[in-house]
């Protein structure tokens, strides 16, 4: 009787090892509307004159991942303040709009924001790390060359300087190259500078879809991933040059699919919550 409860014993952790591994090989990917940017003229887009007088509202997303029992957020969006005013707020001569708060989005999935282990950014724009106040419990994942960078006095165009010392009051993983996440290959920050010093994105391989990459600003617009438009107010251009052409060259050696995060499309092109990519 008790080899045969031990038996019983070792064949049941033996199946909860597995179906462990099982959930830990494969990431689910969830995208979230993270708010909307309307432009009176997109020229700013291209250094080129690729966008001028264009107008257009550009989505901004955020990037949920689940992993095992872990979560992981890719980009924090616009801040969720901006969804007290229902008409949004009007900066820098942009309309800046949060109908649904990542707060909320968290919650509709059972996740609090003390339920994110990481929170990976892209880099510190601040439609990227808009609401990194509220993980003061998470690890930030982030580049050293784009912390320094976005911790200058005066604080970069496009920067909030109390979002940068959010991330620098919470614990900071830096990575540099290739940094894999989970210790299993699934979830990389692959390094792609240009757009900022420290510019990151981001490489899941899922089960079903195959490999995924989230591209932060390497490309704002499908148009600057296929042509190699390079924005006025990019760090370097030849870095960015280099990063599309990375991308390019890894979605092609993997077969992969490449999400723009702020192209028109994203929103309708990615599964809405509570589905996922896996």
């Amino acid at each position: 009787m008790f080899k045969s409860a031990l038996f019983s014993l070792l064949l049941f952790c033996a199946s909860n090892v597995i179906a462990h591994d099982d959930v830990a090989s494969t990431p689910r990917l969830y995208t979230l509307d993270c708010g909307r940017i309307d432009f009176t003229d997109m020229h700013v887009f291209s250094d080129t004159g690729d966008h001028d007088g264009e107008k257009g509202i550009m989505p901004v997303t955020c990037f949920l991942i689940q992993h095992g029992t872990d979560w992981m957020l890719w980009d924090a969006g616009l801040g969720d303040e901006i969804a007290k005013s229902p008409e949004g707020e009007i900066k820098v001569g942009l309309h800046f709009r949060v109908p649904k708060t990542l707060a909320s989005q968290l919650a509709e999935l059972g996740l609090k924001p003390d339920d994110i282990k990481y929170v990976g950014l892209s880099h510190l724009h601040a439609d990227h790390s808009g609401n990194a106040r509220l993980f003061p419990n998470a690890t930030f994942l982030v580049s050293p060359a784009e912390l320094a960078w976005a911790s200058q006095v005066p604080t970069p165009e496009g920067v909030l300087a109390d979002r940068v010392q959010a991330v620098r009051s919470s614990k900071v993983k830096p990575t540099t190259g290739n940094f894999d996440v989970f210790g299993d290959q699934t979830v990389q920050i692959i390094s792609t500078p240009g757009h900022t010093p420290g510019h990151q994105s981001l490489m899941l391989m899922l089960k079903n879809t195959g490999t995924v990459f989230l591209t932060g600003d390497v490309a704002h617009f499908q148009v600057n991933y296929d042509k190699s438009l390079v924005p006025l107010g990019n760090t370097s251009r030849a870095e960015t040059i280099a990063s599309i052409a990375r991308i390019h060259g890894l979605a092609k050696h993997y077969g992969a699919k490449v999400v723009i995060q702020h192209a028109s499309d994203v929103l309708d092109q990615m599964p809405k919550p509570p589905a996922y990519l896996d």
